[in-house]
């Protein structure tokens, strides 16, 4: 594998999923020892000419050597084109440039929610920009995704929990965004896409390991029992992220408890 020398790759720091990439890319030998850096240490003087908000939205890779600067996915193409040439003709191709374009955007203006930082508060001046259109993908996209994932699940919970009709799963996990919604901006509406983001994240993930159990049935069979102790297991993994996680957004337990309770009012709806 072919590295990419005499380039520097500007991280955010307080993203894991970014510190996770670019340290594979030194790990695989993709770029040398010294081919990454945090935004926040080291933007001020790697390069005169950087776009400082634009290197915070989008990954920047630095030419140590003529200051040329490329940002998003040109970045991430140029690092795995060279360590990859096969790839070259690929990433050259339009259509997909502007497919990954929008796939990559899509994942770095929502970082923050999908891998939420374990530091509170905005340590550094420079922060990603928020775009609404994309977060309100971001929550179209695990809505969809939680709610077909729930739908499957449904089948194995017969005897426990009645089957509803095809949407009901779709509506009980939007029927949770509105709520939860309404209730976080009476009093904290300048977090309210926050919240909504990271809420959904622990709901896509559930829906992920649900999808384990799921994918399980269909290659063992095993007693009936295991589906909802495998439900209630993912619901109780799914309260404590809730917990830790509106506690990094510093909104106390409000917010917990109206999303108990409306799973509550809504299991005594169902069985009813």
């Amino acid at each position: 594998m072919k590295t990419l020398e005499n380039h520097l790759v500007l991280f955010d720091a307080e993203c894991p999923m970014c510190r996770a990439y670019t340290k594979a890319f030194v790990k695989t030998g993709m770029l040398d020892d010294h081919g990454r850096a945090a935004y926040q240490n080291e933007m001020n003087t790697v390069c005169p000419i950087i776009d400082k908000q634009r290197a915070v939205n989008e990954i920047a890779l630095v030419n140590l050597k003529n200051g040329e600067v490329t940002y998003g996915i040109k970045s991430l193409f140029k690092i795995v084109g060279n360590a990859c040439p096969v790839f070259g003709s690929l990433f050259l191709f339009q259509p997909f440039i502007w497919l990954m374009g929008k796939l990559y955007a899509f994942i770095a203006y929502n970082r923050r929610v999908i891998i939420p930082s374990g530091k509170t508060g905005d340590a550094y001046a420079y922060q990603p920009t928020f775009k609404l259109h994309y977060r309100i993908a971001y929550l179209l996209f695990t809505w969809f995704c939680t709610g077909y994932i729930l739908t499957a699940y449904a089948h194995l919970l017969t005897g426990v929990i009645p089957i509803g009709n095809a949407f009901r799963e779709y509506i009980i996990c939007g029927g949770q965004i509105i709520f939860q919604g309404a209730v976080i901006i009476t009093f904290a509406k300048d977090k309210l896409w926050n919240y909504l983001g990271n809420m959904m994240t622990i709901s896509f993930a559930g829906s992920l390991l649900l999808s384990v159990m799921l994918m399980a049935s269909h290659w063992f069979v095993m007693p009936p029992v295991f589906f909802p102790l495998w439900f209630m297991l993912t619901a109780g993994l799914m309260f404590l992220e809730h917990i830790r996680r509106t506690k990094l957004l510093n909104l106390g337990w409000t917010l917990t408890f109206t999303w108990v309770l409306y799973r509550i009012l809504l299991l005594v709806v169902i069985l009813k």
